[in-house]
């Protein structure tokens, strides 16, 4: 399980405040540190930590880490392959996006958090995923983020009426095996820690066919 952190953010930042490895136990999290990116919305110079927005977008520098990542993984450790899965908070839920559109087939499962992909929307084809998002979110803005999501249901061809799933979560079956929940929380650009369990169970429950 890939977690990526914000710009700015850090792997120990990511580390200490989801604690996926309590969570789930048997699974092997990696918590990966970005390089110095130019931010999309704050940090134009590229001063602070990220990850690439888009194909191509520096070399693909990122991709390439994560493709060494993963086989660095498999010769160290007995890695599932049906059990891969990213998550990341607003510039590393492009990220994970991102990882959705160009390396969809490794994956079981995303769950990208306050982020919006639009270069790569197109790219997407049928994968569970889980969006978490905040009703005043005033950087990546909520209208944003919903038509993320309704871009979503539709790749995974959703059924237009969710059910519960857990608080602040709605489960959206998939015709294409590929169910989407949407997390919506009442607070702005911030990933709740409350959201860690939901995001495990969602996880926990998709295996690659």
């Amino acid at each position: 399980m890939f977690v990526f952190h914000g710009h700015g953010g850090t792997m120990g930042n990511m580390f200490r405040s989801r604690g996926f490895e309590k969570l789930w136990p048997e699974a092997i999290i990696v918590y990966p540190q970005g390089l110095n990116t130019p931010g999309q919305l704050t940090d134009p110079a590229g001063r602070l930590p990220g990850w690439q927005k888009a194909p191509g977008d520096m070399g693909d520098r990122d991709l390439h880490f994560f493709d060494a990542m993963l086989k660095t993984l498999r010769q160290d450790y007995r890695v599932d392959n049906k059990r891969i899965y990213a998550t990341g908070h607003s510039n590393g839920g492009g990220f994970t996006y991102l990882l959705w559109a160009t390396r969809g087939d490794t994956f079981a499962a995303f769950a990208p958090s306050a982020a919006v992909a639009p270069k790569v929307a197109s790219q997407l084809k049928p994968k569970p995923a889980m969006h978490i998002m905040g009703e005043q979110d005033d950087l990546v803005k909520t209208a944003w983020q919903r038509a993320m999501c309704n871009k979503i249901l539709q790749v995974n061809g959703c059924n237009d009426k969710g059910e519960p799933y857990d608080q602040y979560a709605t489960l959206y079956p998939s015709a294409k095996q590929s169910p989407v929940v949407l997390y919506v929380h009442p607070g702005g650009h911030v990933y709740p820690t409350e959201a860690n369990k939901v995001v495990i169970k969602f996880f926990k429950s998709m295996v690659k066919p």
